[in-house]
């Protein structure tokens, strides 16, 4: 397994919560029972990337706080690259002060929403919806991060 993890933001990222992202990556796979070699590539952006990496491949010019572009089809060859996950700093600083918890927190959270995307999981409806949530719990706790 590789997690690459890259900090493009202007912000100061720590090795805990780099640490804890990776550790959340795991969580992710490991609740999914996902067993191939995998390789995952997170970027830390401003909201300016963010933004237009979300105009450009979603036509919706806003700031958001997660992307997910997974890459993984079944069938591919070991090490599989399960995709990129992008998120944005400001977004998830200004989210858990909107929550009340931690920065670390909220970018775990991210990170967890992200790796789902790329493992199969979408909320297009409120079943889809209930489900990825269910599993966002699930890693969280395992991470022991609550709200």
């Amino acid at each position: 397994m590789d997690i690459y993890i890259e900090n493009r933001s202007e912000e100061e990222v720590n090795e805990d919560i780099i640490k804890k992202m990776e550790d959340t990556v795991k969580a992710a796979v490991d609740t999914e029972g996902f067993g191939m070699d995998f390789e995952v590539s997170i970027s830390i952006v401003s909201d300016d990337e963010i933004k237009s990496l979300n105009s450009e491949y979603r036509n919706m010019d806003k700031v958001t706080d997660v992307l997910s572009f997974p890459m993984y089809d079944e069938g591919d060859p070991e090490p599989v690259l399960l995709g990129d996950i992008i998120i944005s700093y400001n977004r998830a600083r200004s989210q858990s002060e909107d929550y009340g918890h931690s920065v670390l927190r909220e970018i775990c959270y991210l990170t967890a929403h992200g790796m789902l995307h790329l493992l199969g999981y979408d909320h297009m409806n409120e079943s889809d919806k209930k489900d990825m949530r269910q599993k966002e719990e699930e890693i969280m706790k395992k991470m022991d991060l609550f709200r």
